[in-house]
C-alpha cells in the first residue's frame, strides 16, 4: 500500500561536461529552450572533492556554479521549480569553509559540496522553515535540526530548501504532489509535465537535474523513496532512530525520518553516514549506536549479489504494467550476478492493517505537530493546528485553490496519545509489519532482503483529480520503520522506474551492499532530458 493508497482510503471512509542539449519546447509557448552547458552535470561527490583537494575548484567556485545552474533551469528554462528558497549565506559560508581549508584545519567529508534540504528541516539562518505552507511564512526556527547540524559539520554548504508537497502530503485527501501553497508545483525533469511524486518532491528534482551534489529528504510513507524513483536517483529511507528527527517539522514519531537523496548509491552511503548520529533531544536515536556507522561506503561491494537470497514481494508487481518488462529484467540481473530469488515471498499480514497506519498518523500528526510550533517564537501567527486549519479557511484562494484539508480536519478531531483507539493502531501495525510482517517473511525464506517495485513511471501532474496511483511498496518497511532503499532500474518510454530493497531494522550495510551491486550491473541512471511530455 502506497502514501497515495493510504490517502484514497482515508478519502473512502566521475565529472561529466556535456554540449547543450535542446529540449522539445519551454513549458509555456515561447520558443524551443537549451539547457546550459554545465560541468557538474552527473558529477559524483568524489569527483568534487578531488576538484576541491587539487585547486581545480574551490567550495566558493562550486558554489556558484550551482546556483547559477539554479538560476538557469529551476528558475528560468524548464523552470523545474524545485527550490523554494536560497540560502543568501550560502556564498559567504563557502568563502570561509575556502579559508578553513587554506588554514590546514581538519576537512569533513562534505566539505565544500552544495547540498540542498528539504523546506521542513529546521535552519536558525536567514531562511525560513515552512512545510511549504503560507502559515509558516517567514517562520524562523529557534535552532538548527539535528540533521542540519550534522551537514554544518561535515562542512556542506547548505546553498537553499526545495519545495515538497504541502505539509509532506499530509493535508488533502485528493491531493497533488510537488504542490505546496508557498512553493506552487515542481516539474520532473525527465517530462515536464510529469509529477516528481512527493513529498520530497524539490529534493529529488535537484539531484536528478544537478543543482546540487545531494539532497536531504524526508519520509513518512514514500515520501523519499517514491519520489527517488519518478526522478531516477538513489533514495535512502533509514530504519527510524538512524536518524534524528528533532527540528524537523513531523508528520508521525514512529515512522519519520530524514534521509539522503543522490545520484549514486555511494554518494547517497557518504551522505547517510554524515546524517546518522545520537541526539539527546530525540530519543529513540539512544536506540541505535551499535547498529550506526560513521562510513557506510566500506559496505558497498561491486559482487554484493553473488550468494545473497533475494525475496521477490510479487504482490507489487502490477499485471500488466508497462515497467513490468523492466523489473522482470532487472530479476534477471540480480540471477546472473549470483543471487538466489525466492519468487514469491508473501507477507499475509499486511492485507490485515486496514486503516491502522491512517488512525496512527491522524493521532500523531496533530499532536507532534502542536508540539513542533509550540518551539517557535511566541510571536508567530500560528500556535496549533487549530490555527492553521482557520488560516487556510481563510486564506482558501492562496491555500486550497486545488484540493482540500480534509486529514488536518480528522486530525484535529483525535484526542491525546493516551487514547486507547491511538493504542490500538499502533499496536497493530507494529505487529503486522515487524513479527508477523518483514521479520517473518525473511525467517521463513532466511533472506538477506526483499525487493519490490518502487513506482511505476511518473503520471501527468493532474490539479484538478489531485494524483494517480502509480503503485510502489514502501508501505511494509515505512509502517515497521523498517529501513528501504531505492535504486534506478530503468525507463519506460523515456520515465525512470525504480526498485526497492527493504529489509530488517538497522540492515542498511547489507541493503546497501546489494543495491550498489545492482547499480554497478546496470548502470541504469539517466541524467533527465527536460522534454516537454512523452508517449
Amino acid at each position: 500500500m502506497t502514501r497515495r493508497d493510504i490517502l484514497r482510503l482515508a478519502a473512502a471512509g566521475g565529472a561529466g561536461f556535456i554540449s547543450e542539449v535542446a529540449i522539445g519546447s519551454s513549458p509555456g509557448n515561447g520558443p524551443p529552450t537549451t539547457i546550459p552547458a554545465f560541468e557538474w552535470e552527473a558529477a559524483a561527490i568524489a569527483d568534487m572533492r578531488a576538484a576541491i583537494t587539487s585547486g581545480r575548484a574551490t567550495a566558493a567556485s562550486l558554489t556558484q556554479a550551482f546556483l547559477d545552474r539554479i538560476a538557469a533551469i529551476d528558475k528560468n528554462g524548464p523552470s523545474l521549480n524545485a527550490v523554494i528558497e536560497l540560502n543568501p549565506d550560502a556564498a559567504s559560508i563557502a568563502r570561509e569553509l575556502d579559508d578553513k581549508r587554506r588554514s590546514g584545519a581538519p576537512l569533513g567529508p562534505l566539505h565544500g559540496l552544495p547540498i540542498l534540504i528539504k523546506d521542513n528541516l529546521d535552519t536558525h539562518d536567514r531562511m525560513t522553515t515552512t512545510a511549504g505552507s503560507l502559515a509558516l511564512a517567514g517562520s524562523i526556527a529557534p535552532q538548527d535540526s539535528f540533521v542540519v547540524r550534522q551537514l554544518r559539520s561535515a562542512g556542506a554548504v547548505i546553498v537553499g530548501k526545495t519545495n515538497l508537497s504541502e505539509w509532506a502530503n499530509f493535508r488533502g485527501e485528493a491531493s497533488t504532489s510537488s504542490w505546496s501553497g508557498r512553493g506552487g508545483l515542481t516539474r520532473n525533469p525527465h517530462a515536464l509535465d510529469r509529477n516528481p511524486s512527493g513529498s520530497s518532491s524539490g529534493s529529488a528534482v535537484a539531484v536528478a537535474a544537478s543543482l546540487c551534489a545531494a539532497a536531504v529528504g524526508t519520509e513518512t510513507d514514500g515520501s523519499i523513496v517514491s519520489p527517488a524513483s519518478a526522478c531516477g536517483v538513489v533514495g535512502i529511507k533509514p530504519t527510524v532512530g538512524l536518524v534524528s528527527r528533532s527540528g524537523i517539522i513531523p508528520i508521525s514519531h514512529t515512522q519519520d525520518t530524514a534521509g539522503p537523496i543522490a545520484r549514486t548509491v555511494t554518494d547517497a552511503a557518504i551522505l547517510l553516514g554524515v546524517l546518522a548520529g545520537t541526539d539527546p533531544a530525540d530519543p529513540v536515536t539512544d536506540q541505535a549506536p551499535r547498529n550506526r556507522h560513521d562510513d557506510y561506503t566500506r559496505f558497498l561491494a561491486p559482487d554484493g549479489l553473488r550468494g545473497a537470497r533475494i525475496g521477490v514481494a510479487r504482490k507489487f508487481f502490477a499485471a500488466g504494467s508497462k515497467a513490468g518488462p523492466v523489473l522482470e529484467a532487472a530479476l534477471r540481473i540480480m540471477r546472473d550476478r549470483g543471487a538466489t530469488l525466492i519468487d514469491p515471498v508473501d507477507m499475509p499480514s499486511l492485507e490485515k492493517l486496514g486503516d491502522s497506519e491512517m488512525e496512527v498518523l491522524l493521532y500523531e500528526f496533530k499532536a507532534g505537530l502542536n508540539d513542533y510550533l509550540a518551539t517557535l517564537d511566541p510571536q508567530a501567527p500560528v500556535k496549533s493546528l487549530a490555527d492553521i486549519i482557520d488560516f487556510n479557511q481563510r486564506n482558501a484562494a492562496r491555500e486550497l485553490p486545488y484540493f482540500g484539508q480534509e486529514l488536518l480536519i480528522k486530525a484535529q478531531a483525535k484526542g491525546p496519545l493516551t487514547e486507547q483507539p491511538y493504542l490500538d493502531a499502533l499496536e497493530k501495525c507494529r505487529r503486522l509489519t515487524r513479527a508477523e510482517g518483514i521479520d517473518a517473511a525473511m525467517d521463513s525464506s532466511q533472506l538477506d532482503v526483499i525487493i519490490a517495485p518502487a513506482g511505476g513511471p511518473a503520471a501527468k501532474t493532474d490539479l484538478i483529480y489531485g494524483d494517480r496511483d502509480i503503485g510502489g511498496s514502501s508501505s511494509p518497511a515505512a509502517v515497521a520503520g523498517y529501513p528501504n532503499i531505492t535504486v534506478p532500474a530503468g525507463l519506460v518510454m523515456g520515465l525512470p522506474v525504480g526498485i526497492s530493497f527493504f529489509g530488517r531494522a538497522f540492515s542498511e550495510p547489507t541493503l546497501l551492499k546489494l543495491a550498489f551491486a545492482f547499480e554497478q550491473a546496470t548502470k541504469a541512471f539517466t541524467p533527465p532530458r527536460f522534454l516537454e511530455t512523452v508517449g
